[in-house]
C-alpha cells in the first residue's frame, strides 16, 4: 500500500509539473522576478533612510549634550572665580556625567555611520544588479517573443498547427465534396444521354432530333450565304432569284414524289 501511494504521488507530481510547464510563460516569470528585486531594493533603501535618520538624531543629541557640557564648564569657572568651590565642583560633576553620555553617543554614532555606509554600498550594488537584470530580462523576452512568432509562422506554413490543421481538413472536405458532386453530375448526364433516365423537363433531345436541328441550322446558313453573295453581285433580281431558288429547293425536298394512282377514276 505504501508503494502504491508513493507511485500515485509521483504520478501526480509529474502531471502537475507538466501542467505548470505548459501554463508557465517565461516572460511573466521574468517580470515577476524583476518586481521582487525592485521590492527588495526598495526595502534596502528604506533601511538606509532609517539608519541615516537615527544617525542624524544622534548628531542632534550630541550637539545638545556638548552645548550643555560647555555651559556647565563656564558655570564652574564663574563659581570658582566667585569663591564658590562647592558650586564649581557640582558643575564639573554634571559636566563629567554629560561627557560620559557624549562618549556613548559618539560610539553609537560611529556604529550607525558605518552601517549607513554599508547599506548605501549594498543599495548601489543591488541597483546595478537590478538594472542589469532588467536589460537581460527585456533581451530574453524579445528573443522569446521572436522565437514564438517564428515557430507559429513555421507551423502555419507547414500546416502542423492546430488552427491550420482544421483549415486544411475543411479544404480537403470541400474538395472531396466538390469532386463527388462533379462525378454525380457527369454520371447523370451520361445516363440522360444514353436514355437510361427520362428527362421530365423536356429540355433533353434524342439523337434524331439533334441531327434534324443540325441539318436545319446548316440550311439556314447556306441560304444566308447565298443572299449575301447575291447582294455583292448586285441586283435585287439576282438576290430575289437566289432566295426563291433556295426556297424552291427546300419545297422540292420537302414534298414527296407523287406517282399516278391506279384507283383515280379521273
Amino acid at each position: 500500500m505504501s508503494g502504491v501511494m508513493k507511485r500515485m504521488g509521483m504520478i501526480f507530481r509529474a502531471k502537475a509539473n507538466k501542467a505548470l510547464d505548459r501554463a508557465e510563460d517565461p516572460r511573466e516569470t521574468l517580470d515577476y522576478s524583476y518586481q521582487k528585486q525592485l521590492e527588495l531594493l526598495q526595502k534596502v533603501r528604506r533601511g538606509v533612510a532609517d539608519v541615516a535618520t537615527s544617525r542624524k538624531r544622534l548628531e542632534l543629541q550630541l550637539n545638545q549634550l556638548q552645548g550643555q557640557s560647555t555651559k556647565l564648564e563656564d558655570q564652574g569657572r564663574k563659581a570658582l572665580a566667585l569663591g564658590r568651590e562647592d558650586l564649581a565642583r557640582e558643575a564639573l560633576s554634571r559636566r563629567a556625567a554629560l561627557q560620559q553620555q557624549v562618549s556613548d553617543l559618539e560610539t553609537q554614532h560611529t556604529t550607525l555611520q558605518g552601517e549607513e555606509e554599508k547599506l548605501t554600498l549594498a543599495a548601489q550594488r543591488l541597483q546595478a544588479k537590478v538594472d542589469a537584470f532588467r536589460t537581460k530580462k527585456e533581451t530574453i523576452k524579445a528573443t522569446y517573443t521572436a522565437a514564438q512568432a517564428q515557430t507559429r509562422i513555421g507551423e502555419a506554413f507547414s500546416g502542423i498547427s492546430e488552427e491550420m490543421g482544421d483549415v486544411g481538413m475543411a479544404i480537403q472536405r470541400a474538395e472531396d465534396k466538390t469532386a463527388q458532386l462533379q462525378a454525380r453530375a457527369g454520371a447523370i448526364d451520361e445516363l440522360l444521354a444514353s436514355g437510361a433516365l427520362d428527362d421530365h423537363s423536356g429540355l433533353a433531345k434524342d439523337d434524331i432530333a439533334a441531327e434534324l436541328d443540325r441539318i436545319s441550322g446548316g440550311t439556314d446558313v447556306e441560304l444566308e450565304l447565298q443572299r449575301m453573295k447575291a447582294e455583292l453581285a448586285g441586283g435585287p433580281s439576282s438576290q430575289q432569284q437566289a432566295i426563291e431558288g433556295g426556297k424552291g429547293e427546300q419545297q422540292d425536298s420537302a414534298q414527296p414524289s407523287q406517282s399516278p394512282n391506279k384507283f383515280d377514276k379521273s
